[in-house]
């Protein structure tokens, strides 16, 4: 989708004639190397704040270095205290205890030496504050060792904010759940397949691509009830959530959040997801849907929802309000201007 940038936002592209070697380089070393001198000249001006995203291919954690404004970091993923970024133990399942050289072998990733360093206990000593975007991941970052100030900022969605949701559900000839997202292991798609492949009362209906899409669509290919749509965006997704009975969320890693929840209580669609990371939060807290452990549960939640007509007008309903209330714009952006007010007192 075509996205033009707001007037007052200036957006530096980083170039290196080295390719794609500049991103390896930083990779090996945790440092900007080949961008070094551009980055530089861009965090040395004299900002207010400087915040910090996925910073791992861009410039290690030695471009926490840069600049003297106040520094913010969101947790987007766990890359500070795992080398593949997820915790997805030997591509298998969550890391409880760790094994890192092992599991980079594993995932195929060359081996960080600096990560056997100091570099990033020293790194993150310039970061004022980080923010997590749930209590599950900030609390995983400090038991990992993370010995920084962080709080908890969840994230938002403003996606068809302008746009009334159905007011009324009307179910399909043959009702459908959803389910969005990357075709990747970690995503859990292949948990449901074998699910709707003997449940043949409603069908499983799949928006997005991704690396594992080939083989969830082989072990799917029997089941005429599960479709793979391909990758969904603008009007076709939202119809794609406001006409589904639910949409299911059954991650197998520590989900840092779960945006596809929020998205799918914009159009009053309950969710369904696995008691993985920072989801059951978002579910227990709004009242929007069901958190499953087994495949009992996942069945049961499905079970109610298809034979309940009123249970998911409930649910999408109290999804939708937790969304304004919890989850906007509106109240994020207050929330994140206190965090920064505070983040210079305590500097200060």
């Amino acid at each position: 989708m075509p996205y033009q940038d707001h007037p007052n936002v200036t957006v530096h592209g980083l170039k290196s004639p080295a390719g794609f070697l500049s991103p390896l380089v930083t990779q090996q070393t945790g440092r900007p190397a080949l961008k070094s001198s551009q980055l530089n000249a861009i965090l040395e001006k004299p900002f207010d704040v400087i915040h910090f995203h996925n910073i791992s291919l861009v410039g290690g954690p030695k471009v926490l270095e840069y600049g003297c404004a106040v520094k913010l970091y969101t947790l987007h993923e766990y890359w500070l205290v795992c080398p593949t970024h997820m915790l997805f133990k030997f591509g298998q399942e969550v890391c409880t205890e760790q094994s890192c050289f092992a599991c980079t072998i594993a995932h195929r990733r060359p081996r960080q030496l600096w990560r056997y360093t100091r570099m990033i206990e020293e790194a993150v000593n310039h970061v004022d504050l980080f923010i997590a975007p749930s209590e599950f991941t900030l609390q995983k970052h400090r038991e990992m060792g993370l010995q920084r100030p962080i709080s908890e900022l969840p994230y938002f969605t403003s996606r068809w904010s302008h746009d009334q949701p159905t007011e009324a559900y009307v179910p399909r000839e043959v009702p459908y759940f959803l389910f969005v997202g990357r075709l990747e292991k970690i995503k859990g798609l292949q948990t449901l397949i074998p699910v709707f492949r003997r449940y043949r009362n409603a069908q499983l209906w799949v928006a997005g691509t991704g690396e594992y899409e080939g083989t969830l669509r082989a072990m799917a290919a029997e089941s005429p009830n599960i479709k793979f749509l391909g990758r969904q965006s603008g009007e076709q997704l939202r119809l794609l959530y406001e006409q589904a009975l639910a949409t299911i969320v059954p991650s197998i890693w520590y989900e840092v959040f779960g945006i596809v929840i929020l998205e799918s209580f914009t159009q009053k669609t309950p969710v369904i997801v696995s008691n993985n990371g920072g989801m059951p939060k978002v579910v227990n807290t709004s009242g929007g849907g069901f958190v499953f452990n087994t495949q009992a549960e996942l069945l049961g939640a499905i079970d109610r929802l298809l034979n309940e007509p009123s249970l998911r007008e409930q649910m999408g309903q109290r999804g939708y309000e937790a969304l304004q209330q919890k989850w906007s714009a509106e109240v994020h952006i207050p929330q994140y201007l206190r965090l920064i007010k505070r983040a210079i007192a305590t500097r200060a």
